[in-house]
């Protein structure tokens, strides 16, 4: 009996941490499917399939519903067996994979919890070893999982539950992403991004020289430069410096001068329509985009396009839009940290980001007129995924629970008015099957 306890503990401390660990991991990446969709093509790209780039996104919203649903189900104690059995093979084929990037780092991190947790790769793999040990643990033990639902149910939680995450990756790809966990999310200083404290630790480096087939480390101050007997063969950093959340944020004109400082700087609000590659950036709003750059210049308010395209791609994107806005130019990988949207609109004052829209949420001229009359007072702004005007914190808090309380509603009421159906049954059945032991 103390065995059976023993199991019966480990096995319900297995399924929660599991499972909590598949949920959250596929509810970061559902918030920012876009950004899952850049890693997985980071990922095809070093393990050299490029030819499978375009399926970026279908594996992203697969990825995140699948963890999702794995995760929810092992909670939930559905289809012991066969989910268990699947997340086994998932940590079959997450762990080695984890270990090769943490032997030969060609990604920087795996992405397993999107930008919401960045952790290294080592921690990674770490992760994924206790992680498999416990599923090991629960398929041998997945009986004695206590199930919230009858088996009659589980035809539904499976794919409600990953049908529903399906739709809010959508939800999170045709607006902004619901929670914005990158450096540029509204509210926060660009300046202050790039600050390094007086005390940050710096980076420390060794060089290595060879002279007469001996190799020798040296630290910067030692190095001999001057020296022509010898070599130099490699370095090394050997101490992690502090880095700033932003590096640098350099914007290029026509002229290839940097003035994105210059253009941060300034006191009145600032219009950017960024867009990382307008030849795959959507030209259905072109419309709202264009009376948007009119109220700036109505206004007198600075309005550029920043992208990482080419000059012949500023050039078609004019000859389709009518575009008369001037161009600037930028590290695509800056952009698309930016905002998740191509094109999308950012309004910034002296380096602070004061709202944020998708190019499906283009505001219209009031709720323009309202950022900025907001932004003159020096009221906080907050980001807005639906385009409607947002004037006050109070507000803002106010619409952004009703929206989190509607997705949230719309997933827990579903299933729990089936826990109670379901409840009900098995009682009835339950009871009838006692009455006819009974009778």
């Amino acid at each position: 009996m103390k065995k059976e306890k023993i199991i019966k503990i480990t096995a319900e401390f297995s399924r929660t941490l599991v499972g909590a660990v598949f949920v959250f991991s596929g509810l970061v990446k559902a918030i920012d499917p876009t950004g899952n969709a850049i890693k997985i093509k980071e990922y095809l790209s070093v393990l050299g399939l490029e030819h499978f780039l375009w399926t970026d996104y279908i594996l992203a919203f697969g990825q995140a519903a699948l963890e999702f649903t794995l995760g929810f189900c092992l909670l939930m104690g559905v289809y012991r067996k066969l989910i268990t059995f699947c997340t086994l093979l998932v940590m079959c084929f997450m762990t080695p994979l984890t270990l090769y990037l943490a032997l030969f780092n060609p990604v920087s991190d795996c992405g397993c919890f999107g930008d919401a947790l960045i952790i290294t790769n080592w921690q990674t793999f770490y992760k994924n070893i206790v992680l498999l040990a416990c599923t090991i643990f629960l398929y041998i033990y997945c009986r004695r999982l206590t199930p919230f639902y009858t088996y009659k149910a589980y035809w539904f939680i499976v794919p409600f539950s990953f049908f529903f995450c399906i739709a809010f990756c959508l939800r999170n790809y045709d607006h902004l992403p619901i929670l914005d966990f990158r450096p540029y999310k509204v509210g926060n200083n660009i300046f202050k991004l790039m600050e390094i404290p007086e005390n940050a630790p710096q980076a420390n480096y060794r060089f290595i020289y060879e002279k007469d087939g001996v190799k020798k480390e040296f630290a910067l101050e030692d190095v001999p430069a001057n020296d022509s007997t010898w070599t130099y063969v490699d370095s090394k950093e050997i101490g992690k410096g502090f880095i700033p959340k932003v590096s640098s944020f350099e914007l290029y004109n026509e002229e290839g001068e940097n003035i994105g400082m210059q253009i941060l700087s300034q006191p009145e609000p600032l219009f950017l329509l960024v867009a990382p590659t307008l030849e795959l950036a959507s030209d259905q709003h072109i419309e709202e985009i264009n009376h948007v750059c009119d109220f700036a210049r109505e206004k007198h308010y600075p309005f550029y396009c920043v992208t990482a395209s080419s000059q012949d791609g500023i050039e078609q994107w004019q000859k389709n839009t009518g575009a008369d806005y001037p161009f600037l130019t930028a590290d695509d990988v800056v952009l698309k940290t930016m905002i998740r949207s191509n094109p999308g609109l950012i309004v910034i004052r002296e380096g602070t980001i004061l709202a944020k829209w998708h190019h499906n949420d283009i505001p219209n001229e009031h709720t323009l007129a309202e950022t900025v009359a907001a932004c003159l007072d020096e009221m906080p702004l907050p980001e807005s995924n639906s385009g409607e005007a947002e004037a006050t914190p109070a507000k803002k808090n106010r619409l952004e629970g009703e929206r989190w309380l509607r997705i949230i509603s719309g997933f827990v009421l579903p299933l729990l008015l089936v826990w109670i159906y379901d409840f009900l049954r098995n009682r009835r059945s339950r009871k009838k099957k006692n009455r006819f032991t009974n009778g």
